[in-house]
């Protein structure tokens, strides 16, 4: 798990800056406002969560034993990304409002990882 979820995160990471390049490049003037900053929020949202996710890897390598709830934590972070921004980035380029909707799935895919941390961090003795 750990080497996928440096790569997960590598990825995430990667693509996070192009889709904040792109955005401030090439669609610029080919979308409204509003729509550049939703975009801009789904580019944010992935890189903060690419950085959250090879923190859990990270603390994974120094677990003497898998740790199920940092593995959830993992699992909901990438879930959280394609979710949110996914549909958020999806929502920027096609107008359609109905994308809009998935949007607080990935949301609550997000509070759930950060939950699962929290309560990881305090659970493991070899956390500490």
């Amino acid at each position: 798990m750990i080497r996928l979820f440096i790569a997960t995160a590598a990825v995430l990471g990667g693509l996070s800056v192009a889709a904040g390049a792109f955005a401030s490049h090439a669609l610029k003037d080919r979308l409204s406002e509003r729509s550049l900053e939703i975009f801009e929020t789904a580019a944010r949202y992935q890189m903060y969560h690419a950085l959250a996710l090879l923190l859990v890897a990270l603390l994974l390598s120094r677990a003497e034993v898998a740790q199920p709830l940092l593995i959830t934590t993992g699992i909901a972070f990438i879930s959280g990304v394609v979710l949110f921004c996914g549909s958020l980035y999806a929502l920027s380029l096609s107008g359609i409002k109905g994308l809009g909707a998935v949007a607080p799935l990935g949301g609550v895919a997000f509070l759930v990882g950060w939950a699962c941390l929290a309560i990881a961090a305090f659970s493991h003795k070899s956390l500490g």
